[in-house]
C-alpha cells in the first residue's frame, strides 16, 4: 500500500454487518445526544468505490481513471482513491491567495445597495453563488417572479470576491497535493482559468492543463510556459450545454495548434466531455473520431501528441437510463478504430459520479412539522376526518446537500429510519429545507406515515455534488461523514490484487466488497494496476 488511507480512517465492518447497521446506531446516538447540534451526516462506504474501481478496470482496460475532485472532495474518498493509484482531476487552485484578507467585521459592513434581480431565477442565484454575506429574500405570490427583491453586503476588505470565502469551491489542487499526491497525477482541467490560478499551478509542479481558445492559451503562455497543453474539443453531437460553454470546434483547432506552436507552448493531446448522462452513444464514437483528426492536425505541426482525455459524464448508479457497460462497449470500440492497442497514446478518463454517487448514504432529521388541513368539499363527510397533508422541515435543503434538485431536477425518494407497520395510515406530505423560501422544496407528492419533530430520514446515492461543495447559507455547519469499509474490501485494497476470472475456484474465491444495505455485491477481476505519472 502507498499509505495514504489507514485502519483509523473508517470503521472496519466484520461480516454479518452493514452500513444499516451503523447508520442506525449513529442515528440513535445522535437522537440520545443532549445537544440536538447533529441536523444531519453521512455514511459513506469505500467498499463501495473500491468495488466501482475494479469494475471500472474490467470494463476499460485501457483507460487511466482520473478522479472529478469536485465531485467530492471528503478526506476518505481522496485517500482511498489515491490508494488505488487514481490520477485526479482539478478545477480549481487554493483559497491561500485570498486567506490574508480579514473576515470584515459586522460594524465594518457597509448598508445592503440594492441589486436589481427580478429576471434571476433561484437557480441562477444560487449557481453563480450571488449570495455576498447575507442572503435576504422577500416573500411573494407564485405568479411574482423568484426573488423580486434582493440584496446583498459587500466587503471592502475583499472588492474581488462578494462571496464569502467559505463558500467559496475548495482547494482542489491543494486538497490533494495536502494527501500526497504528486504533481504529475494531477490534470488542472478547467479550460476557463484565472491568472492566479494558473500561477499556482505553475509554482507547485502541476504542467498538465487544458485550453479551447487564443485567450486561454495566451494567459498560460504568459504564467506558465512550461505547461504541457491539452486541446478540449467540443463534442458536436452531444445534447449537452457543455460543448456550447466549452470545447473548440474542429474548424477551430488547427488554429489553435499553430498559434500554440508559434508561441512555443507544446499540446500533448486532446480532450472532450459528452456531458453527464449523455443518452446517444454515438456522441463518444464521433467525439473519439474528432480527436482522431487533431491529433493528426497536431503531428503535422510538430506537436508530441500522445494524451487522449475522454473526460467524465459516466453514470453513477446501475439503474442509469445508459448503463456503464453500454457506454465501455462503444468507447472500446471506438478505441480500437482510432487509437489501436500499441499506438503509443495514453487514455484517460475523468470520473466523478461513477465513483462516490452509490457510496454515500444520508440521514436528515425532521427539526419542524405542520399540519396543512385541505378543503376539499364532501371528503369529510365521506372519510369521518378532514383530510390533510403534513409539511416536514429537514435539516438540509436545496441550498446545501439537497442542490441536485435545483442542478439536475432528480426528486430525492426518502427511506424511513423507523420501520413503520402496514397499518399505518399514510398522509400526504412533502419535504422542504430549513431556508424560508418558496424554493426551498426537497421532494412534494409523497405519501408518508406519521412522523415526528427528531425522526430520521434515510436518502441513499447521496455521494455526488453534495460533500465539499459548501453551503450557499452563511454559517451552515459542514455536514460529517463516517466512513466504514468490510474487512473483504480492506484486504482487497491492501492487496490491490483479486484472484483473476481463469483461477479455478473463482466462485470460493470472490467476496463480497461492499458493506451494502440487505444484499452484498461480489466481482471478480484480473490484477490492479496503478496508473503512473502521465507527464
Amino acid at each position: 500500500m502507498a499509505g495514504y488511507l489507514s485502519e483509523t480512517d473508517f470503521v472496519m465492518v466484520e461480516e454479518g454487518f452493514s452500513t444499516r447497521d451503523l447508520l442506525e446506531e449513529l442515528t440513535l446516538g445522535a437522537s440520545q445526544a443532549t445537544t440536538g447540534d447533529v441536523a444531519a451526516f453521512f455514511v459513506a462506504d469505500l467498499g463501495a468505490v473500491v468495488r466501482r474501481h475494479f469494475c471500472f478496470l474490467k470494463c476499460l482496460p485501457r483507460v487511466r481513471p482520473f478522479y472529478t475532485v469536485k465531485c467530492n472532495s471528503s478526506p476518505g474518498v481522496l485517500k482511498v482513491l489515491a490508494e488505488l493509484g487514481l490520477g485526479f482531476s482539478c478545477a480549481n487552485k487554493s483559497l491561500s491567495a485570498s486567506s490574508h484578507l480579514k473576515k470584515p467585521s459586522r460594524d465594518s459592513i457597509p448598508p445592503p445597495c440594492p441589486v436589481p434581480c427580478s429576471h434571476l431565477t433561484a437557480k441562477r442565484v444560487v449557481y453563480t453563488r450571488l449570495s455576498a454575506c447575507t442572503w435576504l429574500f422577500a416573500s411573494a405570490p407564485a405568479s411574482e417572479p423568484l426573488l423580486p427583491h434582493c440584496h446583498c453586503h459587500y466587503s471592502e476588505e475583499s472588492p474581488l470576491t462578494n462571496v464569502p470565502r467559505d463558500l467559496q469551491d475548495p482547494a482542489e489542487m491543494e486538497l490533494v497535493q495536502r494527501i500526497g499526491i504528486p504533481a504529475g497525477k494531477i490534470i488542472y482541467a478547467n479550460p476557463c482559468k484565472q491568472i492566479a490560478q494558473i500561477k499556482y499551478a505553475a509554482k507547485h509542479g502541476v504542467r498538465l492543463l487544458s485550453f479551447d481558445n487564443e485567450l486561454e492559451l495566451a494567459k498560460v503562455v504568459k504564467s506558465h510556459p512550461s505547461a504541457k497543453m491539452v486541446l478540449h474539443i467540443a463534442a458536436e453531437d452531444s445534447p449537452s450545454r457543455l460543448s456550447f460553454k466549452f470545447g473548440a470546434s474542429l474548424k477551430s483547432c488547427r488554429h489553435l495548434l499553430e498559434n500554440a506552436k508559434r508561441s512555443h507552448m507544446e499540446v500533448v493531446g486532446v480532450s472532450f466531455h459528452v456531458g453527464t448522462g449523455c443518452p446517444d452513444l454515438q456522441a463518444y464514437t464521433q467525439s473519439i473520431a474528432d480527436a482522431r483528426l487533431v491529433f493528426e492536425m497536431g503531428s503535422e505541426l510538430g506537436h508530441r501528441m500522445h494524451i487522449l482525455d475522454l473526460g467524465g459524464g459516466f453514470p453513477g448508479l446501475e439503474g442509469a437510463k445508459v448503463r456503464f457497460e453500454e457506454i465501455c462497449s462503444v468507447i472500446n470500440s471506438a478505441l480500437d478504430l482510432y487509437f489501436p492497442e500499441g499506438c503509443g497514446v495514453d487514455i484517460l478518463a475523468e470520473l466523478g459520479r461513477y465513483y462516490v454517487t452509490s457510496a454515500f448514504t444520508l440521514a436528515v432529521s425532521i427539526i419542524a412539522k405542520k399540519e396543512v388541513l385541505l378543503d376539499q368539499p364532501g371528503r369529510e363527510e365521506e372519510s369521518g376526518s378532514t383530510p390533510k397533508t403534513i409539511v416536514y422541515h429537514l435539516g438540509e435543503g436545496v441550498y446545501g446537500i439537497f442542490n441536485s434538485v435545483l442542478f439536475d431536477n432528480t426528486c430525492p425518494t426518502p427511506i424511513l429510519q423507523k420501520k413503520s407497520s402496514m397499518e399505518q395510515p399514510l398522509y400526504s406530505s412533502s419535504l422542504w429545507g430549513p431556508v424560508v423560501d418558496g424554493c426551498d422544496c426537497i421532494a412534494e407528492g409523497l405519501w408518508l406515515p406519521q412522523l415526528h419533530v427528531g425522526d430520521w430520514l434515510v436518502f441513499e446515492n447521496m455521494g455526488a455534488y453534495t460533500v465539499g461543495m459548501g453551503s450557499l447559507l452563511e454559517g451552515a455547519q459542514t455536514c460529517r461523514v463516517t466512513y466504514a469499509m468490510s474487512r473483504v474490501a480492506w484486504e482487497a485494497l491492501r492487496g490491490q490484487l483479486l484472484p483473476a476470472e481463469q483461477d479455478e475456484d473463482t466462485e470460493g474465491m470472490c467476496k463480497p466488497l461492499s458493506c451494502g444495505w440487505e444484499i452484498t455485491d461480489t466481482l471478480c477481476v484480473g490484477p490492479v494496476f496503478t496508473p503512473a505519472s502521465i507527464m
